[in-house]
């Protein structure tokens, strides 16, 4: 497998790091994350139990890096594409927030997210790449919220914190 090189910051500025190396040493980094609706209902995406870090936890329908000098909005139409065989999906940028998060095994993710929503049909077709995902659902926002209340150990660090900090921004609304 080839280094996947990601914008982080060092010493306050952005340079190509090595992706596993920036979770290591808990660099803020770039990020994307992208939620797919049908009406009230989010298209959760568990990831995959091959995963380094939080295998076989819920997350939101797509969450990555973009690579070194790859614009946002073509990092989210590829990963789309890559993990779970959707395209053509419109995305809007509903803007940025940062968070960091222990995510298990001494790594972090420190990242500067840029979120995307996009709504589909509750049929759209998938494809799930299975090094990458495991299994996806349709959930509505309040069940999501009531699920994660109850039982938060199965649900990523970084969903548990978009739901409880960042729902107006992504959804419009408070939740």
């Amino acid at each position: 497998m080839s280094e996947i090189m990601i914008p982080a910051w060092v010493d306050g500025k952005l340079h190509p790091v090595e992706k596993l190396e920036v979770h290591q040493r808990g660099l803020r980094h770039k990020a994307v994350s992208v939620f797919v609706m049908s009406g009230d209902k989010l298209l959760l995406q568990r990831r995959a139990l091959g995963k380094y870090h939080t295998p076989g936890l819920w997350a939101n329908t797509c969450c990555t890096h973009p690579h070194w000098d790859e614009p946002d909005t073509t990092c989210v139409q590829r990963r789309l594409s890559e993990e779970l065989g959707i395209r053509g999906v419109q995305v809007i940028h509903r803007g940025g927030v940062e968070y960091r998060a222990d995510v298990g095994n001494g790594l972090v993710e420190h990242e500067q997210v840029e979120v995307f929503v996009a709504d589909a049909a509750i049929d759209l077709p998938l494809a799930l790449n299975a090094e990458e995902v495991m299994e996806t659902r349709w959930v509505a926002l309040e069940a999501l919220r009531a699920e994660i209340a109850q039982t938060p150990d199965i649900f990523t660090p970084w969903l548990r914190i978009y739901m409880t900090e960042h729902a107006p921004l992504i959804f419009g609304q408070d939740i």
